[in-house]
């Protein structure tokens, strides 16, 4: 059939709105809306009759209307963001379903494909979300946008998520007896000294803190710092200065927390830093039970380096922990006798390597040890962890956005650009 037969069978199924008429042939032409395409089938209908042009005057049957109330659910969601910034955005909507019905009949009613042209909820998405854009300036995202609208048209209302900011960077714990997040058996942790300049600068609701690995809590962790991601859930701000973000850290902790290497990444360098396992390098300060010779500690450190390791869970932590025997690999060690009852040595060893156990043996479970190499018990009397490698280069992304075309525009190129706020 032609346009113009198509146009008298789906006016035939009742009043429509120029925008109900015109999405069934959606899939025709480029550049127009659904409601050009409407007005121009009933001004080509109007022209084939010889008939004067009329605007539909009875109320649409499909969409009873809500197709003209496209700037009112626009203003709506803009209200519901209140004081919120964003750089893009994601309009859903939650359509009745007499209305979707409706749209479906609509099609069978006039012998069309019950698929053909385009859904009254992808209008719905389009047309009020290009409101929303407009208004704002902001760009559409359908990955992960800053903010995620939803219209919940049965329930009459907006809800919105305000999707999180991650932050990573690198933290040096220069304090023992501090753990990485927060403990009830401590005051105080890693977590808590960085998370609250932070959530006030980003005006989030909570901050969660995670590790590439994570230290004892009697352990020192010095050198460059170990790899975090700072995740700033439900911000109404998306920009900070991360130059005073880390002052802030730095200069607020009375010299147990420093963090550096701030920068922005995407929600997916959550999982990547939390399962990263790199190499790290430690040192520990060793107590032997008996007398230790320097010629027989040079040995047994010789037999150490480059050993494959087994180690059954150790029994401190086997209470959280699954009971499984792992191998790891000793890639260095060196280390001297400060007397014939201490020592301090250096390791660097593949990620997941539990330096107490490679000395005391923790009752066997794991071997090769210091302490049965040298038939001596030893312990670790402090703990340092030097180095965390192979995390930075590899992992850290630029974030993209989409803008109004669907190109990609880095966080760089758009922060150049004013905010979005009301």
């Amino acid at each position: 059939m032609s346009l113009i037969d198509d146009t008298r069978e789906l006016l035939a199924t009742g009043p429509l709105c120029n925008a109900c008429l015109g999405r069934p042939v959606a899939d025709r032409s480029f550049g127009l809306t659904n409601e050009a395409r409407g007005r121009a089938m009933r001004t080509a209908l109007a022209l084939e009759d010889d008939e004067p042009y009329e605007e539909p005057d009875e109320p649409c049957w499909v969409c009873e209307g809500l197709c003209n109330r496209f700037d009112t659910l626009a203003d709506r969601a803009i209200e519901a963001l209140g004081a919120t910034e964003l750089y893009t955005y994601q309009i859903g909507t939650r359509v009745p379903p007499l209305l979707e019905e409706n749209d479906r009949l609509l099609r069978i009613d006039a012998g069309f494909d019950p698929e053909a042209g385009e859904e009254l909820r992808a209008e719905l998405n389009r047309e009020v979300g290009r409101r929303v854009g407009r208004r704002l300036g902001a760009d559409v995202d359908f990955h992960r946008p800053d903010v995620q609208f939803l219209i919940d048209l049965e329930a009459d209302e907006i809800e919105l998520q305000r999707n999180s900011v991650s932050i990573y960077g690198r933290y040096r714990k220069l304090k023992r007896d501090i753990p990485q997040t927060e403990w009830e058996k401590f005051d105080e942790s890693v977590e808590e000294l960085v998370a609250p300049p932070f959530l006030s600068a980003f005006r989030g609701t909570v901050a969660v803190f995670h590790g590439a690995g994570r230290e004892d809590v009697d352990a020192l962790m010095l050198g460059s710092g170990r790899p975090f991601v700072l995740e700033i859930k439900q911000p109404r701000r998306r920009d900070a200065d991360l130059t005073e973000l880390r002052t802030a850290v730095n200069e607020g902790t009375d010299g147990t927390v420093e963090i550096e290497g701030l920068t922005r990444v995407t929600h997916d360098m959550i999982e990547r830093v939390k399962g990263h396992d790199g190499s790290k390098t430690y040192r520990a300060t060793i107590d032997f039970v008996e007398p230790v010779a320097t010629a027989d500690f040079e040995a047994a450190l010789d037999e150490l380096e480059g050993a494959t390791i087994e180690q059954r869970t150790p029994n401190r932590v086997d209470h959280r922990r699954a009971d499984l025997v792992r191998e790891r690999t000793v890639l260095d060690v060196e280390g001297s006798l400060t007397d014939e009852y201490t020592a301090t040595v250096e390791v660097h060893g593949e990620g997941g390597l539990y330096i107490k156990e490679l000395v005391s043996g923790d009752d066997g479970r794991t071997e090769p040890s210091l302490a049965r190499l040298l038939g001596v018990g030893a312990t670790v009397a402090a703990l340092d962890v030097l180095d965390v490698e192979g995390v930075d280069e590899p992992f850290l992304t630029t974030e993209f956005h989409l803008d109004r075309d669907g190109d990609p525009v880095s966080v760089e190129d758009a922060s150049s650009a004013d905010r979005t706020t009301e």
